[in-house]
């Protein structure tokens, strides 16, 4: 009899709290939830519910994996300029997805090509935006994309997540990748968690103490700073 335990995909193996998922995207989890488990709102014809927009790995299990990070990092990139509601993004995806046949499109590198026009296109008409408008939003959309490193397969293998204070042009000096430090973010190269250098900062450690024996930069030092100040 086989006993042994089924593999689970590092990029789908649940591992985020809800909390600790929306520090690392950099939103509120009230908002994160609402794209996990959906949410219901008034209108003048009663009460109406916006599907979710993310599905976690397993449905008893409510921890996030690295895969629903990506998810939520792209979704973040609609909210920065435009709160964009979740029934239009949900429409937006599904004709999408329909028009090029992919499932969890926030997921595939076909958002960096027509996929994405398309979606982003019918977003801006659904929402009623102006020509300025969606070009604004494609911009800050595809900055976001651009912070994905991918594999041959085109799914995500680690996120650069956006620093809040420097917008999606932060420099790729944080990282999160769930096969190091245990899903958590990090200095890329260097594999110290920047949780590990503040805890360490806001001991009255040295900084030269800390740069020396993690190999760091001052560029290093400041990012871990900034990101965890702002998560």
């Amino acid at each position: 009899m086989n006993t042994s335990t089924p593999t689970i995909n590092p990029l789908e193996r649940p591992r985020y709290g809800m909390a600790s998922a929306a520090r690392h995207v950099g939103i509120s989890p009230s908002t994160l939830r609402s794209w996990v488990v959906g949410r219901s709102y008034q209108t003048t014809a009663g009460e109406s519910y916006s599907e979710p927009l993310i599905e976690r790995p397993f449905s008893g299990d409510s921890r996030l994996s690295f895969s629903n990070l990506a998810e939520a990092h792209v979704l973040r990139s609609l909210r920065t300029r435009h709160d964009v509601r979740m029934s239009a993004v949900r429409e937006a995806l599904n004709y999408a997805e329909e028009r090029f046949k992919i499932k969890r499109l926030l997921l595939s590198d076909e958002l960096r090509t027509a996929a994405g026009k398309l979606f982003i296109e019918r977003l801006g008409e659904i929402i009623e935006l102006s020509p300025s408008g969606q070009l604004a939003m494609a911009e800050i959309f595809m900055g976001h994309l651009k912070r994905i490193d991918r594999g041959i397969t085109g799914f995500p293998l680690r996120l650069f997540p956006v620093i809040a204070s420097l917008g999606f042009q932060s420099p790729h000096i944080v990282t999160i990748d769930p096969n190091i430090a245990f899903g958590r973010p990090f200095i890329a190269g260097k594999g110290v968690r920047t949780s590990t250098i503040v805890e360490r900062l806001d001991a009255n450690e040295p900084r030269d103490l800390v740069a020396t024996d993690y190999g760091l930069n001052d560029s290093e030092i400041d990012a871990a700073i900034l990101y965890e100040r702002a998560a």
